[in-house]
């Protein structure tokens, strides 16, 4: 009788199905589980490895009323790691509704996450060692890791049944892909197949004998210092720390300490064929460990160490009368604000610096934040980060129970992480005690690249606060930048490490592992760290907008954009002041003002890079700062080449491509309202608002920007300055290889004599061959764009109405050919040969004209002309006239949308740039045409209600400028046929060119915009705080004989001499008309009324007298009233509607007998009204003419002329 049906017998199969069963794992036991892999058993195994010992043990664990599981197969090792490529679960002792109340307890704890599916898989093998002290299950068919949570060394080299177990293959999301096949997850204990030594020994043929000697850790202590050649201890203890294994040289070791009441024995074991150690230790663990010998450790400055030798054993499970050390106490939770107070502050170069503490902490991983970067989140509150650890092989997956031991606990050591953080380093040990139920899934904020995340921390060691920082960056700048701005993604991590390091500046001394690990007291990295509540918050682009958009409206009240004694504001003057309104808002926290905003309570930052607007944007000419996320509007500023720290608009195109952080910056809401308020009690009610929008956008300055990666251009313009450029982040690479083409090109550069006059060849013809023209210019006159109705010069541009402009340049050189673009480089020699210098206009419409906003006057540039030799592309094209006329005009040039302009430094033999005049010199002098720089200190947006193209309409903008002297002007600016300007904000200083001097009828000077003017931001300033130049001091004296526009606005030192006039009036908000009870118009419909005043006195500064005219908000502070006093004056008027006082004129009062008259009369007599004052006010340029006046003395008469005084306006009242 074959052997086959001897199995069959003896196991007596009870139908077909258990036949087919039983031969199935006949077969499956006889082909992978053959005599020969029991190695070194003995022969008696030969025996207890038959077919029906196996299936013995399978019924034993087997749950039901069957005999045998003939639902399960047996799966070889090669088979499990081939067929199987989804994570799975296998056990055999489930009925079906404990499968399902196990995939049910694991969809609660884990909503989101999928649950393992359960498999009917049978695996049997060998427990053997693998590298690096691994444990692996093996058979015939090959071998597979095998992750245990408390292996026993008794089941090395033992074959072994698993009833319960978890596979997850190297596949899945969130794994790394080196892994060899995946992994098995032994859950519980396996089924022994053969007997073993007696409990809790290890298979060694000299474990016993050293077993039996064996000696405290106190008693080892004293034997320490006393080293005898060949001696070998046994020592007995309980597990105090475990370390994680490290490669070091390579050399694989790990160390474990041995305690007892009062002494420690540090242990190493390096030894290859003990590594497997690491899996059986676990702190509390009770242990003998035998033939240990006395060594010296030389990379530790401290004393001897035990370590492991060949004959070594470990004894688990060890029971001693003095071992009887309770088990280390453990942490479940953590109260965020019971763990504040403990901790020690200290401060370290102005940086606040904490200090952790050291703890012992169990839980269950809830989220896998960044697998590669070490970083999860335990019970959803507490984090974990072990980074300072090396990278455990089996990665943590949500749902694995861990026991930590000796773990830092920091409190806050970085705001974008939760507040209460667990840090291992190298002396912590983390065991998973249970493993999770679900699969694992890849968190949204990981990034491929991350991994380069720990290298970069083991290389630089920073600090914890500042490793964490720049793992949030990784993640936040893998969704604003892949795909679109940066191709590779593991560019983020090396980038976000670059970042850190320029905001928070480098890492720390050199890190020392045996110290680390061996030392007490203990010291690491984590004892101290950084506690700054204020580390930038990086941003999106698109982020950044839609908070600034959302909260723009919705954290303002229309009562607060109204000026000062807004109550008292008629209708149209309430709709004129809510047309327009900014808000402001800076990166900086310290410079910000307190809000209620969710973002603004960190410093910000932003990465992206600067691009000119886009080809199909029609009324965006601003530069744009872009990410993968969206793109924003910028007012960009820079250093001027002439002025020594002065500023200028941005004109150097090498920052286009160029991947940049911008730290500080400004955030510009600008709010446009069209609305009809009858009166300010209407406010509150939306259906008086018929339109309103925002515009967003930023204001910075290029000296503050970072460069993370520059464009060509940009390292081609550090180069000539004499910088070096640091940036190795990205785009390093393609930098090389156009370098390499460049350098190539320039040993193969052949000059070729031209027939032209025009044109010089220089450049490769040969391969990379990318042929175009160029010529330098220099901008001198630059005109506003404007949508004008343009023909279809260009192929691809349709006619009407274009966005466009025109510059007006000089041509400094001949068209010259080259092979590739030559960007910004050097000026060559062939650039500059002309002896004359043409004048030529460049017209930039469609595409083109999205260089409006990097073209400046003064400034040089080359302009280019791609896939083409032909030097007539670039030669403007004159004006046909009649014969005999002579026509005095330039030559056009149409820029093609395909066209690039570089900037060039300026040559040192060119002349610079012609000054500006100021405001001053503008009232001054007698020109029509002026260009001139000055600070906005005010502006009011003028709405085109008569237009057919919308609500909300900004068709003009009066700015009020002033410079350093106080001196101010009125300028008003035409938008009804030009893009509207960003950046014309109270404290921006601007430059105006080419805007039309005029003088208006009462002899005031005003600038107008014209069709060739142009505006540009040349500085910026404090937008939320806008403190103008103060007007310059006058005397009266003199500001009434002068004629000059010098004297528009001045400060006055003065007392008061008398009250002239006083009138309080109710008034229709309407119509203006007198307001009692109802309007006195018959045909205003109006019900709302406003309380307007309005007051006249004399005022003398021992120079002269002068009359000054006090309105609105002024008159209250001028008659020393009291709100409540100033409130009930206006109540006692709602009947009578109005009064007038006239102080100096008592005949002219209609009833003496009036309480209300008399209380005004003595109130504008009193000592506070008639005081020392200090006015800011503006004198009225309406033409007086001089009075005739005739005087007497004694018996003579005498006819004089008499200057009257000048008539003032105040604008601002500060009493003395």
């Amino acid at each position: 009788m074959d052997s086959l049906q001897l199995f069959l017998d003896q196991l007596k199969p009870s139908g077909e199905a258990e036949t087919t069963w039983l031969k199935e794992m006949f077969s499956f036991l006889s082909e992978h589980l053959s005599p020969e892999l029991s190695g070194p058993a003995p022969r008696a195994a030969d025996d207890l490895l038959t077919g029906v010992f196996v299936v013995r043990k399978i019924q034993e664990n087997m749950a039901g009323p069957h005999s045998f599981p003939v639902s399960y197969r047996p799966v070889s090792v090669s088979g499990l790691l081939s067929l199987q490529h989804l994570a799975c679960v296998s056990n055999l002792s489930w009925s079906t509704n404990q499968q399902r109340a196990w995939a049910k307890e694991a969809g609660i704890s884990l909503p989101g996450h999928l649950t393992l599916p359960r498999v009917n898989l049978l695996l049997i093998g060998y427990l053997r060692e693998g590298r690096a002290g691994e444990w692996r299950l093996t058979d015939t068919s090959g071998s597979v890791r095998c992750e245990c949570l408390s292996p026993s060394p008794l089941w090395l080299n033992r074959p072994v049944f698993l009833p319960h177990w978890n596979y997850i293959p190297h596949n899945i999301p969130g794994q790394d892909q080196e892994e060899a096949g995946g992994y098995v997850e032994l859950i519980g204990s396996p089924v022994l197949l053969c007997p073993g030594p007696g409990q809790g020994l290890a298979v060694s043929p000299a474990g016993g004998a050293g077993f039996s000697r064996a000696v405290g850790v106190r008693e080892a202590a004293g034997l320490m210092d006393n080293r005898t050649r060949g001696q070998r201890l046994s020592v007995f203890g309980l597990m105090g720390t475990v370390c994680p294994q490290l490669v070091v040289a390579g050399t694989t070791f790990f160390c474990f300490w041995l305690t007892d009441d009062s002494h420690a024995l540090r242990v190493l074991v390096k030894d290859r064929s003990r590594l497997w150690w690491t899996q059986c230790v676990c702190v509390g663990q009770s242990v003998c460990v035998t033939a240990l010998r006395v060594c010296v450790l030389r990379g530790w400055r401290g004393n001897n160490i035990l370590c492991v030798t060949d004959q070594s054993d470990l004894h688990t499970n060890y029971t001693h009368t003095l071992l009887d050390t309770p088990p280390p106490l453990m942490m479940s939770h953590v109260d965020d604000e019971e763990c504040e107070e403990p901790e020690r502050c200290v401060n370290q170069s102005g940086v606040r610096m904490k200090k952790s503490r050291v703890i012992s902490y169990q839980g269950t991983v809830t989220k896998v934040v960044s697998e590669g970067a070490g970083l999860y989140v335990i019970d959803r509150k507490v984090g974990l980060c072990m980074a300072y650890q090396p990278t455990m092989r089996r990665k943590l997956r949500a749902g694995d129970s861990v026991e930590l031991h000796h773990v830092h606990f920091l409190y806050r050591p970085c705001p974008d992480f939760p507040p209460s953080m667990l840090c291992t380093c190298l002396r912590s040990s983390l065991r998973v005690t249970a493993f999770s139920r679900v699969a694992a899934s890849s968190p949204d904020s990981s990034c491929p690249g991350d991994g380069a995340l720990p290298r970069l921390l083991l290389e630089k060691n920073t600090g914890v606060s500042e490793y964490l920082w720049a793992c949030h960056l990784s993640s936040q700048l893998t969704h604003s930048l892949v795909p679109r701005v940066l191709k590779k993604q593991q560019c983020v991590c090396v980038l976000s490490w670059k970042l850190m390091e320029y905001v928070l500046g480098g890492g720390g001394g050199r890190r020392d592992i045996y110290s680390e690990m061996l030392d007490e007291p203990h010291t690491c990295p984590l004892t101290q760290y950084r506690a700054d509540p204020t580390v930038p918050q990086c941003i999106s682009v698109s982020e950044l907008s839609r908070s600034l958009e959302s909260d723009c409206w919705s954290l303002v009240s229309l009562s607060s954009l109204l000026p000062a004694g807004g109550s008292s504001l008629t209708r149209s003057q309430i709709n004129t002041a809510l047309a327009w309104s900014c808000r402001t808002l800076t990166s900086n926290l310290q410079e910000r003002p307190q809000t209620g905003d969710r973002l603004w309570r960190r410093p910000l930052l932003v990465v992206g890079v600067l691009e000119l607007p886009s080809q199909t944007s029609s009324c965006d000419l601003t530069l744009h700062l872009r990410d993968t996320t969206g793109a924003v509007a910028c007012v960009v500023t820079e250093t001027s080449e002439e002025e020594e720290g002065g500023q200028r608009a941005a004109f150097n195109t090498a920052w286009l491509g160029c991947l940049v952080c911008v730290q500080q910056f400004t955030m510009v809401t600008e709010r446009f309202l069209q609305s009809d308020f009858p009166s300010y009690q209407h406010l509150d009610q939306e259906e008086y608002i018929t339109h309103r929008h925002c515009r967003v956008y930023l204001q910075f300055s290029l000296d503050h920007l970072h460069i993370l990666s520059p464009s060509v251009a940009m390292v081609t313009h550090l180069g000539q300055r004499g910088e070096e450029s640091g940036w190795d982040v990205t785009g390093r690479k393609q930098r090389e290889e156009e370098e390499g083409e460049a350098h190539s090109a320039g040993k193969k550069r052949r000059r070729e004599a031209s027939a032209s006059a025009v044109t010089a060849t220089t450049g490769p013809v040969g391969g990379g061959f990318r042929p175009c023209i160029s010529m330098v210019i220099r901008v001198e006159q630059k005109e506003a764009a404007a949508w004008r109705n343009m023909t279809a010069r260009l192929k691809g541009e349709e006619a009407g109405l274009t966005l466009c402009f025109s510059v007006r340049a000089t041509v400094i050189g001949p068209v010259v050919s080259w092979g590739r673009d030559p960007k910004n480089g050097p000026m060559t020699d062939k650039e500059t040969e002309t002896e004359s210098e043409d004048k030529v206009v460049l017209v930039l419409s469609g595409g083109s004209a999205r260089w409006f906003p990097l073209l400046q006057p003064g400034c040089f540039y080359r302009l280019t002309a791609p896939n083409t030799q032909d030097p007539s592309v670039l030669i403007g094209c004159g004006v046909s006239g009649l014969n005999g006329v002579e026509l005095h005009t330039d030559s056009t040039l149409q820029v093609g949308s395909d066209w690039r302009l570089h900037t060039l430094p300026r040559p040192l033999l060119q002349a610079r740039s012609p000054t500006v005049r100021s405001v001053s010199d503008i009232l001054d002098c007698r020109s029509e045409l002026v260009c001139f720089q000055a600070q906005v200190c005010d502006r009011i947006s003028l709405n085109d209600r008569t237009s057919d193209s919308g609500a909300g309409v900004c068709a003009g903008v009066r700015l009020t400028v002033c410079d350093q002297t106080g001196r101010t002007l009125q300028v008003y600016l035409d938008l009804s046929h030009t893009p509207y300007p960003p950046g014309l904000l109270p404290g921006n200083k601007l430059l105006l060119s080419s805007f039309q001097r005029r003088v208006s009828r009462s002899g005031g000077v005003y600038c107008s915009s014209l069709p060739v003017s142009s505006i540009s931001v040349i500085a910026l300033g404090d937008t939320s705080s806008v403190r103008p130049p103060p007007a310059p001091m006058m005397h009266l004296g003199v500001w009434a004989v002068s004629r000059e526009q010098r004297c528009i606005v001045g400060q006055v030192r003065c007392h008061v001499v008398c009250f002239l006039f006083l009138q309080l009036q109710w008034s229709c908000s309407l119509c203006g008309s007198l307001y009692i009870q109802t309007c006195s118009s018959s045909q205003c419909p109006s019900t709302s009324s406003v309380f307007q005043s309005k007051a006249k006195l004399v005022i003398d500064d021992g120079t002269g007298e002068a009359h000054v005219w006090f309105s609105g908000a002024l008159v209250r502070p001028l008659l020393g009233l009291a709100d409540s006093e100033w409130e009930g004056l206006q109540r006692a008027l709602r009947v009578r509607g109005h009064v007038r006082v006239y102080p100096r004129g008592r005949s002219v009062v209609c009833d003496p007998d009036d309480p209300l008259l008399h209380f005004l009369l003595c109130v504008c007599s009193r000592d506070v009204v008639c005081r020392q004052l200090s006015l800011t006010c503006r004198k009225q340029n309406k033409p007086i003419s001089e009075d005739m006046k005739r005087f007497s003395r004694g018996e003579r008469d005498f006819l004089t002329r008499v200057t009257p005084p000048p008539q003032l306006t105040c604008l601002h009242l500060n009493s003395d």
